[in-house]
């Protein structure tokens, strides 16, 4: 947790795709986390009367997993707000139809993942212009890497939803987008730091111009090999 900003720096997840649930949210009520104290956190107040949703950062859908008993536990550890920041109510629908959503999707429908089993990271990007609404500086980017193994062998994929990818030129009217980058970036953006395994399982070539990298268009556009 950032004790400046009183959100996730970031979440870290594991998804079992053999042993996922189905389970309905109905019900379930956003609760802060009883492990920190309350003025740490942001809670309701931010998101009464507004547009902003309360957004998932480990999706709630890759934490359903292990034996019943496991799933209905995590799918109320969910509803942490320390799982949350404030997103637009139209930021998955702009994000090239819902393409942010569906990452962890993606990786079990094109990669032979071993076992079936993947680590995810992700969280916001914390800038100092984030614009200020209640007290609050809302993040207006994010991040996610993904890391699985594929024939043995570790790999990783980053991603960062963004209007720009030149911080110095992000328009707040912009449509967001879905772009594949290399882990080193999200570290340089987030100032982390991935365990070395993770940076050297990394293998993505991207351009290094900015103007010469496209979003992602649809899922098939990801490289995962």
């Amino acid at each position: 947790m950032s004790e400046s900003r009183c959100f996730a720096n970031w979440v870290a997840w594991n998804i079992d795709g053999a042993s996922l649930k189905r389970l309905s949210r109905n019900g379930i009520k956003f609760v802060k986390d009883p492990r920190i104290d309350d003025d740490v956190q942001i809670g309701n107040e931010l998101y009464e009367a507004n547009r902003l949703d309360r957004g998932h950062i480990a999706r709630r859908a890759d934490l359903l997993w292990g034996s019943p008993a496991e799933a209905k536990q995590a799918n109320l550890d969910s509803f942490f707000y320390t799982n949350i920041t404030p997103q637009m109510d139209d930021f998955n629908q702009s994000s090239k139809g819902g393409l942010w959503g569906q990452l962890e999707d993606a990786v079990f429908a094109d990669v032979e993942v071993d076992d079936l089993k993947v680590s995810a990271f992700g969280g916001p990007v914390f800038q100092d212009d984030d614009r200020l609404f209640r007290d609050v500086q809302i993040p207006r980017e994010y991040w996610k890497v993904i890391a699985f193994s594929e024939n043995g062998q570790l790999k990783a994929r980053a991603f960062l939803l963004t209007q720009n990818l030149n911080q110095l030129e992000a328009l707040e009217l912009d449509e967001f987008r879905v772009f594949q980058v290399n882990l080193s970036e999200i570290e340089e953006r987030c100032r982390l730091r991935f365990p070395a395994a993770l940076r050297k399982a990394d293998t993505l070539a991207v351009p290094e111009a900015l103007e010469e990298r496209a979003p992602l268009d649809s899922l098939a556009d990801i490289q995962w090999h």
